[in-house]
């Protein structure tokens, strides 16, 4: 079936959950439909072993049997897998926006329901399986939070909350809410102030008591709040400011330093006349000692500008390499 022919297979399943006898036409009329497709329609239903009766005589048509009750999910093997897979995934550090508690409580519920052969095998799974990324120490959103800044966003309304900033001061923010963002394991919402101006970012996690307001606004044209979070995330200011020169392309860059790490611009070509260009590289770090690998898996020519205590650890770095690569010269006896 095609994706509209099953969401009008589910609102006819809908309708007739309604109770009572629903005549052909009232069907057809409903579903916007012609009477056979309706007929094929219950066909369909009948093929998923959904009792569907028909009354015959001058006000018959489809009713659902008597005593049927939907069971709480239909799902098949591949979309419990992915159900209970996201939850998994988003107790394991992804952007939730609920406790862990909930999440496990939701999948306990899931599983109740699923068919004994298939809860088995899922359960093996969830109990076998292991994940790369770990859970992050902050604490998800409200639900609540979240729910009714989407509400916000998509009617285009300004809202009001409670915001705590990175500095544990309170202050009362009034803001139009252009965008919220799952980055990283944690929620944003950007925005701009009530009169329109200076560009927000605000944590989900740090946001209590909103309120939507009246009065509607709209979103500039061409406005990305993904990329605008990762932007404001490069540019944060931390411990240091490192900024670099580099002998490559933004594609091979990006590879090594993603958006919400490193904010990169194009610096001009290399004088060397060989169609290279320079790339300037901005990176806000409350660490230094994570750049100098970085730097080595990018094998393309850097300048470091600041600080210059970047270039004492990178000459390090190059010191122990060059010990590593020496170790054991003219032994037989390192390892293979």
């Amino acid at each position: 079936m095609t994706t509209s022919t099953t969401a009008r297979v589910l609102a006819l399943l809908e309708i007739l959950q309604g109770g009572g006898v629903r005549t052909v036409p009232e069907l057809a009329a409903r579903l916007g439909v012609d009477e056979r497709t309706v007929r094929r329609y219950v066909g369909h239903l009948l093929d998923l072993d959904i009792p569907v009766d028909a009354v015959r005589g001058r006000y018959g048509g489809y009713r659902l049997a008597p005593g049927y009750r939907m069971p709480p999910l239909m799902l098949t093997d591949e979309e419990a897998l992915a159900v209970l897979l996201g939850l998994l995934a988003g107790q394991r550090g992804g952007p939730g926006a609920a406790s862990a508690a909930a999440g496990e409580s939701a999948a306990a519920k899931v599983r109740r329901v699923l068919p004994v052969a298939l809860r088995r095998r899922l359960e093996a799974l969830l109990e076998t399986a292991d994940f790369t990324e770990r859970p992050r120490p902050a604490a998800p959103p409200e639900a609540a939070v979240l729910l009714e800044l989407a509400e916000a966003v998509r009617r285009q309304r300004p809202v009001a909350f409670a915001y705590t900033d990175r500095k544990g001061d309170d202050s009362a923010r009034t803001v139009l809410p252009y965008g919220l963002v799952a980055h990283s394991g944690r929620w944003y919402l950007t925005g701009a102030g009530r009169d329109g101006g200076e560009m927000r970012i605000f944590r989900l996690d740090r946001i209590v008591s909103v309120r939507i307001l009246s009065g509607s606004f709209e979103v500039p044209d061409g406005f990305d709040p993904a990329a605008t979070v990762l932007d404001h995330l490069a540019r944060t200011p931390w411990k240091h400011d490192v900024s670099l020169r580099v002998r490559g392309t933004v594609e091979h860059i990006r590879s090594h330093l993603p958006a919400g790490i490193a904010a990169l611009s194009h610096d001009g070509p290399d004088p060397s006349g060989d169609g290279s260009e320079w790339v300037r590289v901005r990176i806000r770090a409350e660490r230094l000692d994570w750049i100098p690998p970085v730097l080595a898996a990018l094998d393309r020519p850097f300048v470091i500008e600041r600080p210059a205590a970047l270039r004492d650890l990178v000459r390090a770095l190059a010191r122990r390499l060059g010990s590593y690569a020496d170790a054991g010269n003219g032994t037989d006896d390192h390892p293979r």
